[in-house]
């Protein structure tokens, strides 16, 4: 898995240029414009929060899990809603932010959540998270099916029987190509190149091969209730990102300026800022990638 400096390498470092772009609250994960590209990005993140409440049953009195919570959007949507939701995060920066706007988020690796420590819930979201659980290390290591079955025989431990479980996450897609062609040293604007970039914006991470493979994983103990393709909203999603990002301010200004020293002595550093946003959009346009909207029901217990 991604570590904690992996993650806040790619979230701790961003927090403030990300919430003076988006909001204290604002979602960094896929909106759901459902081909409607004239909403704006607040509608189409909302309409994203009422599919997801919609699909595994957010409501008064129901107590969610929200695993990789990020800035808190879904749990802030949560309190909206008249529920209980608590967060986990390996990101300081978002656990703090989260903390400050009072929700309830804790530093804990998400595929370590007990029903010991956290209790049991009604529900579990996770948005964005899964692509941090297995790291290229973990992959070679032929450790990849094994993470994943573990990481959802434990949350079938938070949920009673017929609980559900929403997850989205980005998946290498059908246009993937071999990994040991992926490359920072091939030709710019290849494919090789695009996911070399991605691989340095989001260091320790590793995709799934696909939802049938999340799928396999989940079945001894989730039945999959829907998968859905949301690939060209994310583009949509990406598109406005950049313009987000793009816009001036002199809060931004100063901070792009504090990191200045970081980029011009590390490597990784630069890399990672060159991919920005980009390098997903072209990953996603290509199928190098796809994105899942996967909502599963736990089954009785063996």
């Amino acid at each position: 898995m991604a570590d904690r400096n992996d993650l806040d390498f790619t979230y701790s470092l961003i927090d403030r240029i990300f919430r003076l772009s988006l909001g204290e609250l604002a979602d960094f994960s896929g909106a759901k414009y459902d081909g409607d590209f004239s909403l704006t990005l607040e509608q189409a993140q909302r309409r994203k929060h009422e599919y997801v409440a919609e699909q595994i049953g957010i409501e008064a009195g129901r107590t969610v899990l929200d695993l990789g919570c990020g800035w808190g959007p879904l749990l802030n949507y949560v309190r909206e809603r008249g529920a209980s939701g608590v967060g986990v995060t390996l990101s300081s920066a978002q656990a703090a932010a989260c903390r400050r706007h009072g929700l309830d988020v804790r530093i804990e690796d998400a595929r370590k959540v007990t029903r010991r420590e956290f209790g049991g819930f009604d529900a579990v979201a996770s948005l964005g998270a899964f692509e941090h659980f297995v790291s290229p290390t973990d992959y070679y290591a032929g450790r990849q099916e094994q993470i994943y079955r573990d990481l959802f025989a434990n949350i079938r431990g938070l949920l009673p029987e017929g609980g559900r479980l929403y997850l989205q996450t980005m998946s290498f897609g059908r246009n993937m190509i071999p990994f040991e062609q992926v490359s920072i040293d091939a030709p710019r604007d290849s494919d090789a190149w695009y996911l070399a970039l991605m691989m340095y914006q989001f260091p320790g991470s590793w995709l799934p091969n696909g939802g049938e493979q999340i799928a396999a994983a989940a079945a001894p103990h989730f039945r999959l209730v829907s998968d859905v393709s949301g690939r060209l909203d994310y583009i949509e999603t990406i598109k406005q990102w950049r313009e987000r990002f793009a816009q001036p301010s002199w809060r931004k200004t100063l901070v792009k300026a504090q990191l200045v020293p970081r980029y011009l002595t590390s490597r990784d550093f630069r890399l990672a800022f060159t991919s920005g946003v980009s390098a997903n959009s072209v990953c996603f346009e290509r199928e190098l990638m796809d994105h899942h909207r996967m909502v599963f029901e736990a089954l009785p217990a063996a």
